[in-house]
This record gives structure tokens, C-alpha cells and sequence, in this order.
């Protein structure tokens, strides 16, 4: 199945570099503590450059990474190598996942939701693809606690922030949109990262399980 890669070279650059000082600062701990209890066949969306990788545990069989950014995905299939399980790298798009209906155990998603162009149509895929009782592991950042804060997320996100941070937007209720599509919030922890209040820094963690209805 064709997908259309999304080509944004000079963000690719920044958001791996960035991401490797994120780790350095902790998120490394988040995503570790996402991706324990993992089991099964496993399809990640938005892989980036890989960093989740070193963290999936021996009980996730396969996974498959789904990354539409060439120079992302090409750094995923260099880390992929070293990875504790087996990963396979493919091209493909959130809204278009290039997997069968209810053939994956768990999905899993990292700062991934914030940037994809349709939030909901992303969604419904990644249930569709998900067995019945498949679990959905979310690591995001998200809409502010407070009313001035989520002001101003919204009014970063109608500037050029989307179009230079590779389409994030700050002020989306990631959480409500992932019960929408059909899941029923299982964990959830909320932290901020940096540990400060910037419209950023906002962020949560958890499982939800595919509804069978």
C-alpha cells in the first residue's frame, strides 16, 4: 500500500537532537516506564528516530515502527538493529496504517498525537488495526490545567509554531479525543516535562483499551 512520505528534513534534524537531550533529561524514564508490561504484537506510530526502541520489553514479540519522515525513519532503522526485540522500520501514515484490521496486540504512540494531521482519523486507525481488548500506550503532551495557559497554547498553535515544530500543536485534548475514538482510559499519570509551567510542558502517560463495541 502507498502512503506519501511527509519530507521535512530540518525538522528531522532538530526534533533527533532534540530528542537525545529530552532523553538525557529524563523522558528516557518515561518511556521505560510506558512500554514495561508490554506483551505481544506491537505497531508504534510516529516512530521518529527510534528512542523508544532500547525501552520495549523481551514480552513484546514483534513490533512493527511506522515513521513517514525519510531521514526519521532511516535513524530508526539504524537503531532498530540494536533493539531488544525485533523491529521492522515501514513507511506509512497515522491516518493510513499499513496493517491489517485487528492484527496487533497493543499500539503505542509518543508525542506523536500533538503532530499528526487529523487526530481522530489517526485514532480510528490505530483501533482498527488493534485486536479486541488490544491496549493502546500513550505518552503525549497535551492541553494546560489552567484557562490562561491553554490560552496561550491556542494561540501558539495559530502562529507559525505548528509549521516549525513539525505540525505540533500545544492545545489539543489528547485524552478526550482518545475516548472519543472508542477506548476506555485504563492508567493515567500526569507530569510535566520540563518541570515547569511553559505551554509545553504538559504531559500524560497510560493505557487505554480498544472498546469491542
Amino acid at each position: 500500500m502507498p502512503h506519501a512520505s511527509v519530507r521535512t528534513p530540518v525538522f528531522a534534524r532538530f526534533y533527533a537532537r532534540m530528542g537525545q537531550a529530552m532523553e538525557r533529561g529524563g523522558m528516557g524514564q518515561h518511556r521505560y516506564s510506558l512500554l514495561a508490561g508490554l506483551t505481544g504484537q506491537v505497531i508504534e506510530v510516529g516512530a521518529g528516530n527510534g528512542l523508544n526502541f532500547p525501552h520495549y520489553p523481551a514480552t513484546a514479540t514483534r513490533v512493527l515502527a511506522v515513521e513517514p519522515e525519510p531521514t526519521l525513519r532511516r535513524l530508526a532503522r539504524n537503531g532498530a538493529t540494536d533493539a531488544p526485540v525485533p523491529i521492522e522500520v515501514s513507511d506509512g501514515l497515522a491516518e493510513r496504517l499499513p496493517a491489517k484490521d485487528a492484527s496487533f496486540d497493543a499500539a503505542v504512540t509518543t508525542l506523536v498525537l500533538c503532530s499528526v494531521a487529523d487526530q481522530e482519523a489517526a485514532l480510528h486507525e490505530i483501533r482498527r488495526v488493534l485486536r479486541p481488548g488490544g491496549r493502546l500506550y500513550f505518552l503525549e503532551h497535551v492541553q494546560a490545567d489552567t484557562p490562561g495557559l491553554a490560552r496561550v497554547q491556542r494561540l501558539l498553535d495559530a502562529t507559525l509554531w505548528p509549521r516549525l515544530f513539525g505540525g505540533c500543536h500545544t492545545a489539543r485534548d489528547t485524552l478526550a479525543s482518545i475516548a472519543r475514538a472508542g477506548f476506555t482510559i485504563e492508567r493515567l499519570d500526569r507530569f510535566r516535562f520540563p518541570d515547569a509551567r511553559t505551554p509545553g510542558s504538559f504531559h500524560i502517560l497510560g493505557t487505554a483499551l480498544r472498546e469491542t463495541s
